[in-house]
């Protein structure tokens, strides 16, 4: 008699799962919310430079999963796990670990600075540079970055 082998996941270690193993868009979206609201009731527990330096990850197998910035703010998270645990049951989260993993925050977004306007001096370099070129396409390009000098002092120079 030949035995039927239970069905089973042919997802090998903890990579992406398959589409079809993560379920449908509201489940995904009702367990991210649940998550967030989870880590802002933990996380508004812990002391303030520390809440800033770590976020909640997940819940896997009944342990909480944070991620610290450093190790040293990972150290300092894990001393304060009996609290981060209490908290945790009080809210009825039923966890009895904390992990604490490593992962550097991404660096914050960086506008690049406004270019600032051409002075009128600028401006008149620019076109007399323009006046001595032959090709006629760099002239036009010349031209145009001095037309953006600053108009308070253009012409000047008897130049438009």
């Amino acid at each position: 008699m030949q035995r039927v082998a239970p069905a089973i996941s042919r997802r090998i270690g903890n990579g992406p799962k398959s589409l079809v193993e993560c379920g449908s868009f509201a489940t995904l979206a009702r367990k991210a919310g649940a998550l967030e609201a989870l880590d802002r009731a933990l996380r508004q527990t812990l002391p303030s430079p520390l809440r800033e330096q770590v976020r909640f990850a997940d819940l896997r197998n009944d342990c909480l999963v944070f991620l610290a910035s450093s190790p040293a703010w990972a150290s300092r998270l894990r001393l304060m796990q009996t609290q981060i645990l209490a908290t945790a049951r009080a809210i009825g989260t039923c966890a009895s670990s904390v992990t604490v993993k490593v992962a550097p925050q991404p660096p914050a977004t960086i506008e690049p600075d406004r270019s600032k306007p051409l002075s009128p001096a600028a401006a008149s370099h620019l076109r007399a540079a323009a006046a001595s070129l032959t090709d006629p396409e760099l002239r036009v390009l010349f031209l145009e970055l001095a037309s953006l000098a600053e108009t308070t002092d253009s012409g000047a120079d008897g130049t438009p």
